[in-house]
């Protein structure tokens, strides 16, 4: 599904947020991508999202290069990808409900259709009750709540997470991944950045890890589980 092959990342200013990076993620998968803050994670899921072009190399999406794609193409890729972001991105002059459901307005969905699967959504992440209410007046792990219902309302095959467990304590983190994997199980493709070592170990999916915009390490599935008993 993602193959990124001798990519580089440079921002003006001469900034090199990845360097000749490899590797491939095939539909169903689940990863996890780790590595120290600045070393090119948030920049590497923009690249996967549409949101930037590399410099250098090649990021192709179900065999396309998307560094080649005309703009207007681009729309009708990125539906095809969930993306929750580290600074939640939501409208704070919209309704919980309506930021949600700002995905299927876009499709065309009626409002009954609309309105189930933004409450089933909603639900999933536990804030049902908050429909109603705006951004501002939630918690920041509430707004990253809605962040993870509305990257999800559409059902896309890929999901990218960037840090989504970062303003969430440990029992809700781990309820959170719990939720991410019934998705996987349903088929979709998951692509996770995350700081959170202890919580990555006991999932014991692969692990692709950043060091100062180089691909260090993919260690596989099981492998970087901790021992039983841990």
């Amino acid at each position: 599904m993602i193959r990124f092959e001798h990519v580089g990342k440079r921002y003006p200013g001469g900034i090199q947020a990845l360097s000749d990076v490899n590797f491939s993620l095939e539909a169903g998968e689940v990863a996890f991508l780790t590595g120290h803050s600045g070393a090119g994670k948030s920049t590497l899921l923009r690249l996967i999202a549409l949101l930037e072009r590399p410099s250098r190399g090649q990021v192709l999406i179900d065999g396309r290069n998307v560094g080649k794609l005309a703009r207007r193409q681009i729309p009708y890729l990125r539906r095809r990808i969930g993306v929750i972001f580290q600074d939640h991105r939501l409208l704070s002059d919209k309704r919980v409900f309506d930021n949600v459901a700002l995905p299927l307005m876009i499709a065309g969905l009626s409002f009954g259709e609309i309105k189930r699967r933004v409450r089933a959504a909603l639900d999933k992440v536990g804030l049902l009750d908050k429909e109603r209410l705006y951004p501002p007046m939630l918690s920041g792990g509430e707004q990253q709540r809605v962040g993870i219902a509305r990257a999800i309302i559409t059902k896309p095959p890929l999901l990218l997470a960037d840090e989504p467990t970062g303003n969430l304590d440990p029992e809700l983190s781990a309820e959170l991944m719990s939720f991410f994997l019934q998705l996987n199980e349903l088929g979709m493709t998951l692509l996770i950045a995350s700081h959170d070592l202890d919580l990555i170990r006991r999932l014991g999916h692969r692990v692709l890890v950043l060091k100062a915009g180089v691909m260090v390490d993919d260690v596989p599935a099981r492998l970087f589980a901790q021992p039983e008993g841990v």
